[in-house]
């Protein structure tokens, strides 16, 4: 088989040790199959529309690529590559439909997919006011306390927060009211746990639960702690249904338990960290990434 040559584009300033590693391990596990893959930051691939026509140009000149894997969440130039014929692992779409969580949650919605019960706060400009507290009065009646709250964009569980009381909601509302955000019911069977499941095309590569005693959120980042899981196929086929919802290649979906332990959607994310997966499980993710990328260029 002809050796196939790959751009790997990532965010130009997310250069801590954390992720330029991740980056160079799909490099290491792209070349164990004959893929020789490049790294490039977005910051130097510019997206031009010049004579009526997209464009890109590079700091330094590259051969074309086969595909694209595609790991930072720059959506504009993700279409812009698509643009002009590039294949992207994943696509553009898909990774505007896992970015924005509020634009997730309405895609998986009305397919009989399990998901707590979900508010979106409506859109106000800035500088405007609230002038009653109707919305308020709606969430509690609607999540009661504790609840959820989650700003539609952010990672590792860093924007996404427990109100306990009505002063704690008023708060919380005064401080994102101009941020896209959403309102959740507390799952209260699945504090400090969850699962992550890895899905690459329509089949599950890897997972794992995560446990935290001293948060309600179990992201690794915050000091969770992981275990090898073998998720029962119920876990898996929702995995495997939300994935395939948002369009993905590959993905890192995140379930939670209900109160008979079935699972509940919480995320799909469409560039899970693979790191502690492997440390986990001993799986490296990458490999099977690459072996999907294979079969579909």
């Amino acid at each position: 088989m002809k050796s196939k040559y790959g751009w790997l584009i990532y965010n130009g300033g997310l250069t801590s040790y954390k992720f330029e590693e991740i980056n160079y391990w799909y490099k290491e596990s792209a070349a164990k199959m004959a893929i020789e893959l490049e790294l490039l930051k977005n910051n130097e691939v510019y997206s031009i529309i010049e004579n009526n026509s997209a464009t890109v140009k590079l700091e330094r000149e590259k051969k074309e690529p086969d595909f694209i894997l595609f790991m930072d969440k720059d959506i504009r130039l993700a279409k812009h590559l698509e643009l002009l014929g590039y294949k992207l692992f994943n696509s553009s779409k898909t990774i505007e439909n896992c970015d924005d969580k509020i634009l997730t949650y309405q895609i998986l919605a009305n397919n009989n997919i399990k998901m707590p019960r979900t508010i979106i706060s409506p859109m106000m400009y800035k500088g405007t006011v609230e002038t009653d507290t109707r919305f308020i009065d709606f969430i509690e009646r609607e999540c009661g306390y504790p609840l959820v709250v989650k700003e539609a964009f952010g990672s590792f569980g860093a924007q996404v927060y427990l109100v306990n009381n009505r002063e704690e909601l008023l708060e919380k509302r005064r401080e994102l009211l101009y941020i896209p955000h959403l309102y959740q019911e507390f799952i209260q069977t699945s504090k400090g746990r969850d699962v992550r499941i890895h899905v690459v095309g329509d089949k599950v590569v890897a997972s794992m639960l995560r446990t935290s005693e001293t948060d309600f959120r179990a992201n690794i980042s915050n000091g969770g702690k992981m275990q090898q899981y073998e998720p029962d196929d119920k876990f898996q086929e929702l995995a495997i249904r939300a994935s395939k919802l948002v369009g993905a290649d590959f993905s890192g979906v995140d379930l939670l338990f209900g109160e008979d332990e079935e699972p509940i959607i919480c995320e799909v994310n469409s560039n899970a960290h693979i790191k502690n997966i492997f440390q986990c499980t001993g799986i490296d993710v990458a490999e099977h990434i690459f072996e999907y990328i294979l079969r579909r260029i």
